[in-house]
């Protein structure tokens, strides 16, 4: 296999595939998925790097993209990449105060941005920064401020390099890329404290390409990935280049609302993911099969029953099934699996990579179990992405996998922590030095900040360290296992557990709103609002049967002794970071009151 460095990539494989697709994107006006040929895909990062070029960018110099998932993302990538530029992703639900911060870090001049939310906030950043100096639009229906004489479209934006002194220029930098250069600063979401910058080399990159390869001889050019996580985040982002390594086809989904409805229309055959999809789906399921007829119930039961046992007690192990087993398996995979998927569009799934936060064993086992093809994994902004993620076969619940070759892991004997050293291993923190020295062990290994255990090559996640709890008794928490025991309730949508220096574990719980209701209609419980909805004293209870009822195999110090119900959820942004991770710190200072409520004698 042939690792070609960014600058050149996307020309290497126009010249091997040409006229054969490299992205899809849906068109919003007509719904329709238009093709982009890996032709046009080269054509386009070229015009991108020209146009970059003749605008005055400068070789190492930072510039932002501020968008949704877009074909233009990729251009300015690997145009960026062929100036030996350095590309910076943000995502588009970021505030005008996140970008500022981020603009200023990293001194950009011109900022790449999607749809009318993002120019509106950049161009409000823009009035004041003393470094920004331009924006480039990828949405011809923007509609530009009255006062805006600086901003261009990025089809306007593409014709300016059409010139031979930009093209030369271009060849040049090109010729002159090297692994060392800096490819991309990814900031953190921050759940404590500011945003750090993650600074990624383009050799980080192309030993994540090799090691992908090792482990991954199953995937092939033939394969079709959705693109649904924001291109800002790491898993992502690096998915989408290891695909175009690959030379897989890509289709983009741009609104992450649409997904349901783009891929029963793309049937693909990967896609990246983090659990909060999975468990939505665990959810749906178990809703439409306890809603079902008693005899459909018990077929639904038994096909999720002979799948765990064909699939987990023997294929997972390696050992061949009993003949009557692996019929009935046949039967039920051809037939409820089948329908099961169709329906979510992922019929034709091959390789379902997960990762970005726990995924309990309850909601894992059931997708083995129903032939949803899930790769279970663990890996950081810092790590360029995976640090480990299940094998084919024997793969262990509990694990978040084995770890990937050319990565040494290993843990801190005096607070577990896990250590990564290796190739993809950030080269440090964007402007923070201090931060940097840090997160570094003297001998070389990144501090991930989480806890957990090695056994051989397959390691198990514990804990962030930072989110550790320790009661006022002394016994230590890890509310992200007891969250994570809950997710898999159809009715709790989300939930935050508190316990911090306090006598014993409390909840603030989001009830799943539309389920919820239904049971209150079904009981008869009337309500005017979910104000009322979560003050009633019989929903209280119910939920409450529910805690418990999965909090059964917790320690006595780790059970929720009680629980407000909220009637709003958690939002990006604000209680959540962009990655869908809790902002701790945030939760607890919002919903201050209603905890020392639930603390009063």
């Amino acid at each position: 296999m042939i690792y070609y460095h960014f600058a050149e990539l996307i020309h290497r494989q126009a010249e091997k595939y040409g006229n054969r697709t490299a992205l899809k994107h849906r068109d919003s006006a007509t719904g329709k998925w238009l093709k982009i040929s890996w032709r046009e895909f080269s054509d386009k990062v070229m015009l991108t790097a020209k146009a970059m070029a003749e605008f005055g960018i400068k070789v190492q110099e930072n510039i932002g993209v501020y968008s949704q998932n877009m074909p233009q993302c990729l251009y300015t990538d690997f145009g960026a990449y062929g100036n030996r530029v350095v590309s910076i992703p943000m995502y588009a639900t970021n505030s005008p105060g996140q970008i500022e911060y981020i603009i200023n870090d990293a001194k950009i001049r011109t900022l790449f941005v999607g749809e009318q939310l993002q120019y509106n906030n950049a161009f409000k950043v823009q009035k004041d920064s003393k470094y920004l100096e331009r924006l480039v639009v990828f949405d011809p229906a923007v509609k530009m401020n009255p006062e805006d004489k600086t901003s261009i479209y990025f089809d306007d934006f593409l014709r300016l390099g059409d010139n031979a002194h930009a093209e030369s220029m271009v060849k040049i930098r090109m010729t002159e890329a090297i692994p060392n250069d800096l490819a991309t600063i990814i900031y953190t979401s921050g759940t404590t404290g500011e945003s750090k910058g993650v600074m990624l080399p383009h050799s980080c990159y192309l030993e994540a390409m090799r090691i992908h390869d090792i482990r991954l001889p199953l995937v092939t050019d033939k394969d079709l990935s959705m693109s649904f996580l924001p291109m800002t985040h790491i898993f992502e982002k690096a998915w989408c280049y290891y695909c175009l390594h690959r030379g897989i086809t890509i289709a983009i989904n741009q609104d992450p609302k649409m997904i349901q409805k783009t891929l029963p229309e793309v049937h693909p055959t990967l896609m990246c993911n983090v659990p909060r999809f999975w468990e939505k789906v665990y959810a749906g399921v178990h809703e439409k099969i306890n809603s079902s007829s008693p005899s459909m119930k018990k077929i639904f039961l038994d096909a999720i029953e002979t799948g765990r046992r064909y699939n987990l007690m023997y294929k997972n192990k390696g050992i061949p099934a009993p003949h009557s087993l692996k019929l009935k398996f046949q039967f039920y995979n051809k037939t409820v699996f089948t329908l099961l998927k169709k329906v979510l569009g992922i019929e034709r799934g091959r390789f379902f990579p997960v990762a970005g936060a726990p995924l309990s064993d309850t909601i894992n086992e059931f997708l083995q179990s129903v032939n949803i093809p899930i790769a279970y994994g663990y890996g950081l902004s810092e790590t360029t992405a995976t640090v480990c993620f299940y094998p084919e076969i024997g793969f262990q619940f509990g694990s978040i996998g084995e770890v990937m070759p050319g990565v040494q892991v290993k843990i801190d004997p005096e607070n577990s922590e896990i250590l990564v050293k290796g190739k993809t291993v950030m080269s440090g923190y964007y402007n923070k030095p201090k931060e940097t020295k840090k997160a570094f062990t003297e001998d070389g290994f990144f501090r991930t900040g989480d806890a957990g255990r090695l056994e051989g090559s397959t390691l198990f996640f514990t804990e962030r360290i930072k989110d550790l709890y320790k009661t006022s008794n002394g016994k230590y928490i890890a509310p992200q296992a007891i969250e994570m025991v809950m997710n898999g309730d159809n009715y709790i949508e989300q939930i935050a557990v508190i316990g911090d220096q306090r006598k014993f574990v409390s909840a603030l719980i989001v009830p799943a709103y539309p389920l919820l209701e239904k049971y209150a209609g079904e009981k008869g419980i009337s309500f005017e609002n979910r104000e009322e909805l979560v003050k009633n004293k019989d929903i209280i209870r119910f939920i409450e049967a529910r805690v418990e009822e999965h909090q059964k195999n917790l320690a006595p110090y780790e059970k929720i002794k009680r629980f407000t119900l909220l009637p709003e959820p958690f939002v990006m942004g604000c209680e959540l970071t962009d990655t869908l991770k809790l902002r701790r710190p945030i939760v607890l200072q919002k919903y201050a009151n209603q905890i020392e409520t639930m603390y009063e004698e």
